[in-house]
């Protein structure tokens, strides 16, 4: 039981982080990058859609560039996929969310 009690808040954690980076960002964000330094973390699903599924789950595009971006897209997959349990994949590429 305090194993999963254990993994739930770790992923509380690193989900309460995310939002509060992304709140952060988006309220110093003055415009919109372009997409050649936006990077969109995506994942796949478990039971829906199995690999063939792309769900967004984050996207950097800060002015910062596209490396400081990528770097934080990384970051956040790592965090994600590390967590005990996780039956899916995470991974990042450049731009903004596309459904293909």
């Amino acid at each position: 039981m305090l194993g999963i009690l254990g993994g739930f808040m770790n992923r509380t954690a690193v989900t309460t982080i995310l939002l509060l980076v992304s709140t952060i960002a988006l309220a110093a964000e003055t415009g919109r990058t372009t997409s050649e330094s936006t990077y969109t973390l995506y994942r796949n699903s478990a039971i829906t859609g199995g690999a063939n599924m792309r769900i967004h789950v984050a996207t950097f595009d800060t002015t910062d560039g596209a490396t400081y971006n990528r770097d934080n897209c990384e970051i956040a997959k790592n965090l994600f996929q590390r967590q005990p349990g996780v039956a899916v994949t995470y991974w990042c590429e450049r731009g903004y969310f596309s459904k293909k």
